[in-house]
C-alpha cells in the first residue's frame, strides 16, 4: 500500500477536526427536528432539503464560533475533548469556517423567503450572541428559549402559503431550548467557574438547574401531547413515556455522575418527540 502523502494525512485531519468541532452530536439532533418538523408541515420535498441544509450550515457555525471563542478558556483547563486544545485545528481556521458557514446559512435561510429566513437566522443570531459573551449572564438561557422557539416557527412558515405556527408548536420549543441550556451547561460548571462564566445555570446552582430543567422537559413534552387538536393517540403517550425517564436523567444534572448525561437525554427526547408527533399525523400548520 502506498504512503499516504503528508499534506494529505493533515488535510485530512484538520477535516475530522473540523466535523467535531461543530459540536457534532447536538448540529445533528437539531438537523434533525427541524427536517421532522418539515415533513410533519408539509414542506415540500425540495424546501425541505433546502431548510434542511440551511439549518446544518447555522448549527455548524455555531459550533465552530463557540470553538473559536473559547479556545483560550478551554486551553486554560485543559478541556481534552476540544480539537482546538488537542492542536488538531488552529482558532483562526475555526473562525474562518465559522464565518464562512453563516454566511451559508444567511443564503440558504433567505433562499426559503423573508419570514421563514429571519425565524431560521434567529436561531444562528442566539446560538453566536450566547457565544459571544451572553452565556456570562444571568440571560444566558434567553438564546436557548428565542432559538429553539424561533426554529419551529420557522420550519412551518417554510411551508406553502407562509402558514403560523401553533402557539403550543413555538412554546415546546421555547421549553426544550431552556432545558437543553441547562442540560448543556451541567457538565462545564466547575471548568466555567474557574474562567469568570457566571450565567444563570452558575447562580442557580447545579440541583436547582437540574430540577428546572427537568420540569422543562416534561412540560414541553406535555404540551407536545396534550395541545394538538384531539385526543392523544398511542404515540403521544408513547412520548410521555419516554419524557419520564429522559426528565429524570435531566435532574440528575445536579450530581457529578450524571451531569455528561443530561444533554444527550434532553437531545434524544427533543427528536423522539418529533418523529413521534409526525407519525401521529398531527398537523403542524
Amino acid at each position: 500500500m502506498a504512503d499516504v502523502p503528508v499534506g494529505a494525512a493533515r488535510r485530512g485531519a484538520t477535516a475530522r477536526a473540523l466535523v467535531r468541532a461543530t459540536h457534532l452530536g447536538p448540529t445533528l439532533a437539531v438537523t434533525t427536528v427541524a427536517t421532522l418538523l418539515a415533513v410533519a408541515a408539509d414542506v415540500p420535498p425540495a424546501r425541505t432539503a433546502l431548510l434542511c441544509a440551511a439549518v446544518l450550515a447555522g448549527q455548524a457555525s455555531i459550533g465552530w464560533s463557540n470553538d473559536w471563542l473559547d479556545a483560550d478558556r478551554d486551553r486554560a483547563v485543559a478541556r481534552a475533548d476540544k480539537p482546538v486544545v488537542q492542536g488538531a485545528v488552529a482558532p483562526g481556521v475555526l473562525r474562518g469556517a465559522a464565518l464562512a458557514a453563516a454566511a451559508a446559512a444567511v443564503v440558504l435561510s433567505l433562499l426559503l423567503g423573508l419570514v421563514p429566513g429571519a425565524l431560521l437566522l434567529l436561531l444562528v443570531a442566539s446560538g453566536w450572541a450566547y457565544n459571544a459573551g451572553l452565556k456570562r449572564t444571568v440571560w444566558s438561557g434567553a438564546g436557548y428559549v428565542v432559538g429553539f422557539g424561533a426554529l419551529p416557527a420557522g420550519v412551518v412558515a417554510a411551508a406553502p402559503g407562509t402558514p403560523a405556527p401553533p402557539w403550543w408548536l413555538v412554546a415546546a420549543g421555547a421549553a426544550l431550548g431552556g432545558a437543553a441550556h441547562l442540560a448543556n451547561v451541567a457538565p462545564d460548571l466547575d471548568d466555567d467557574a474557574a474562567t469568570g462564566i457566571r450565567g444563570l445555570p452558575h447562580r442557580l446552582g447545579a440541583r436547582v438547574s437540574a430540577v428546572c430543567g427537568a420540569l422543562l422537559l416534561a412540560g414541553a413534552s406535555l404540551v407536545l401531547v396534550l395541545a394538538p387538536p384531539g385526543p392523544p393517540g398511542p404515540t403521544g403517550w408513547a412520548a410521555l413515556a419516554l419524557a419520564v425517564p429522559a426528565a429524570a436523567v435531566a435532574a440528575l444534572a445536579g450530581t457529578p455522575r450524571f451531569r455528561g448525561l443530561a444533554f444527550p437525554a434532553v437531545m434524544l427526547l427533543t427528536v423522539l418527540d418529533v418523529a413521534l408527533l409526525v407519525g401521529s399525523g398531527s398537523s403542524l400548520a
